[in-house]
């Protein structure tokens, strides 16, 4: 879908993305210690800019090493930075073990504050920036502003390491899921926050409460996409995996740019999602199983450029 300026020409889809940007600190099985930028929605705006969507990142950022080389990292990969001062740029002290996978511990910041912002047709929240106060309930206005003209999704990508109020967060993430268009989440996520249920359970619960796609990941297991009418699952693409920083985050990078590329933007979005049939969704869940496996084949969050997908990609 695109979009058209008064003077007649066309622009492509405006998206905006709002959440944290993290330096990751990466502590591997071996012994050795990387430190990359990250932060979850940071790595969904690289995925994007990847893609040559040019996404826009609103975010804070301190003034220091960090934070220029966050900043840097961001831009070579075509976002659009758009940050906020913070007293010192957020870390994630990440701790590998032997399979790849991450364990998390933050030291952050998130007192965002609401801006004026130009209209937009495709809007990202997720993770540490939707339930950390007083920044979340600056994203939960974002979300308010602009759900009746632009696509909204949502990935609540929890990180218990930040949470201290358990039920205060399952309600936020609640409310979030009830006024987005698309949630993305992990089964662990859904073990988290619905302890005991079936991912499917969930899922089609989650469908009936707003969304009008639910897609739920997990791992080499693949994934599950649902709505009102359908469920549909996708398999995994088998890889040798490096780690699995920034796998999920790839696959939601990749879900936008599929969803934005079938027309799903601006205030047609859920008429079009709502349109898409079985086959259609399963050659999404294939696109974005692709990417994420991409970005596990290698070390850190590092998501594929278009040319990476092609000739599949459109």
């Amino acid at each position: 879908m695109t979009t058209t300026k008064p003077s007649g020409t066309p622009q492509p889809p405006r998206v905006l993305i709002v959440g944290e940007t993290l330096v990751d600190i990466l502590h591997r099985a071996d012994g050795d210690m990387v430190e990359k930028p990250g932060g979850s929605c940071a790595n969904v705006a690289i995925a994007l800019g990847r893609l040559d969507r040019v996404p826009r990142l609103l975010t804070m950022l301190g003034d220091d090493k960090h934070g220029r080389e966050a900043r840097t990292w961001l831009e070579d990969s075509g976002v659009v930075v758009q940050a906020q001062p913070a007293p010192q740029t957020s870390t994630a002290t990440a701790r590998l073990d032997a399979s790849g996978a991450a364990s998390y511990d933050f030291v952050l910041d998130w007192d965002l504050a609401v801006e004026e912002t130009t209209d937009v047709d495709a809007l990202h929240i997720g993770s540490i920036a939707s339930v950390l106060e007083p920044g979340a309930s600056a994203v939960s206005r974002f979300v308010d502003r602009h759900r009746t003209q632009a696509l909204v999704t949502y990935d609540p990508n929890i990180r218990p390491g930040v949470i201290d109020d358990e039920d205060a967060v399952r309600q936020r993430v609640l409310s979030f899921i009830e006024r987005s268009d698309v949630v993305k989440a992990s089964d662990e996520d859904i073990a988290w926050l619905h302890p005991g249920q079936t991912v499917e359970a969930v899922a089609r619960r989650w469908a009936t409460l707003g969304p009008a796609l639910v897609v739920v990941t997990s791992g080499a297991e693949g994934s599950l996409a649902v709505t009102k009418r359908t469920v549909i699952r996708g398999d995994a693409v088998s890889v040798e995996v490096a780690d699995t920083v920034g796998a999920g985050d790839t696959f939601m990078g990749a879900l936008i740019d599929g969803l934005i590329a079938a027309g799903a933007a601006g205030h047609r979005a859920r008429q079009v999602i709502l349109s898409l049939d079985g086959a259609q969704l399963a050659a999404l869940l294939h696109q974005c199983a692709r990417a994420a496996a991409i970005t596990v084949s290698r070390p850190g969050a590092n998501p594929p450029t278009r040319r990476e997908l092609e000739p599949v990609s459109r």
